[in-house]
């Protein structure tokens, strides 16, 4: 980070209240906790892919059926 940075971010800070100093650092802190955890997250796995490892397979012929038993009633005109 370039000193020049620092001495604007430091003097605006200095320049608030204590209380406002203080919402400072927490979003500096979160934001710091944030890009650390960012560096160990794992991508995201599709809904079939999260059980690829315990032999469960769904078919789309299986999607499909489910689909159809859900939506067979929908829309409803008893509510």
């Amino acid at each position: 980070m370039s000193t020049n940075l620092v001495e604007r971010v430091t003097a605006v800070t200095l320049s608030l209240p204590p209380n406002k100093q203080q919402e400072i650092l927490d979003f500096a802190e979160f934001i710091a906790q944030r890009a650390a955890g960012s560096e160990t997250l794992q991508p995201r796995k599709s809904f079939i892919g999260m059980f690829a490892d315990r032999g469960v397979t769904i078919t789309a012929e299986e999607i499909d059926e489910s689909r159809r038993e859900m939506l067979a009633n929908f829309p409803r005109d008893d509510f």
